[in-house]
């Protein structure tokens, strides 16, 4: 049985006993993009997953967020010396963060579709991104909603809006909505749904960040990449970084999968995370 907690307002969900793994969500989901891997994991494992502040039934921020500080945060509240962390897309940079702060807790990484910290995306997936998702919002209204000024948030904005994005990048930019199968799509433009109405309801959130794209050498955990190869480009470059920068790291390349492996690819992914944990002798 799963238990759900809230430490210093953040969500926190655990099940199963044994050695540690934390799963860390992206920046367009919440923690239920973990729920084909929680069960089989739970196993063998104590398995625990959070939603980020001002994300799913987590409280909203009060000040600076720090997502690899409330990850730590979580671990300390719930008893955690040592972990392997899974993250995916952002969740991937706010791992890798906490590993380089705090390396002593840190037994492993799984970096899914990852995020990292310091690095520029390219022009031209910042221009795809506009033309494909933000053109899907008259631009005065996504001014207003971006800033947290609009009287109110229109649904189907945030429809359209979501919709568009899990297009774009979850089913990947050369592939379409049947492309994926029915339950993904709707739990992923429900997730987003979820985040861009509460995000476009309040003023922006200040985040701070580690620059981690130059200090992946000090990563000394081992690490796995696991790449969806029809994700978006500029994504799939990041892979590429962190394989290529942290020590030892292997890389799994997965086809015909976008942005969300774990809710995409299930099988492929819990199998790649056992076996990395087990390899571990976690």
């Amino acid at each position: 049985m799963s238990a759900m907690v809230m430490i210093d307002g953040l969500a926190c969900e655990e099940i199963g006993e044994g050695s540690a793994v934390v799963l860390v969500h992206a920046g367009i989901a919440d923690r239920r993009m973990w729920r084909r891997q929680r069960e089989v994991l739970s196993a063998r494992h104590r398995v625990i997953s959070y939603d980020w502040r001002g994300y799913g039934e987590s409280a909203d921020p009060v000040g600076e967020v720090v997502h690899h500080r409330d990850l730590l945060r979580v671990m300390d509240g719930l008893g955690v010396e040592r972990a392997v962390l899974v993250g995916g897309s952002m969740g991937g940079s706010h791992a890798v963060e906490a590993a380089l702060v705090a390396p002593d807790r840190v037994a492993g990484l799984v970096l899914i579709a990852s995020g990292l910290s310091g690095h520029v995306w390219p022009e031209d997936m910042l221009a795809q991104a506009r033309e494909r998702v933000h053109s899907t919002v008259p631009a005065d209204r996504l001014a207003l909603y971006r800033s947290g000024t609009a009287e109110r948030v229109l649904a189907e904005d945030v429809g359209a809006f979501a919709r568009a994005h899990v297009l774009w990048q979850v089913a990947g930019p050369d592939r379409g909505v049947d492309d994926l199968d029915p339950e993904v799509w709707e739990l992923a433009v429900a997730m987003m749904c979820g985040v861009f109405e509460r995000s476009w309801s309040c003023p922006p959130v200040s985040e701070r960040h580690l620059s981690a794209e130059g200090r992946l050498g000090e990563v000394g955990c081992p690490a796995l990449v696991v790449n969806g190869l029809a994700d978006v480009p500029g994504i799939q470059e990041v892979s590429g970084l962190l394989v290529e920068g942290i020590r030892g790291a292997r890389r799994l390349d997965l086809a015909g999968t976008g942005h969300l492996p774990p809710l995409e690819r299930p099988a492929e992914v819990n199998a790649a995370l056992v076996g990395f944990l087990a390899g571990l002798g976690w």
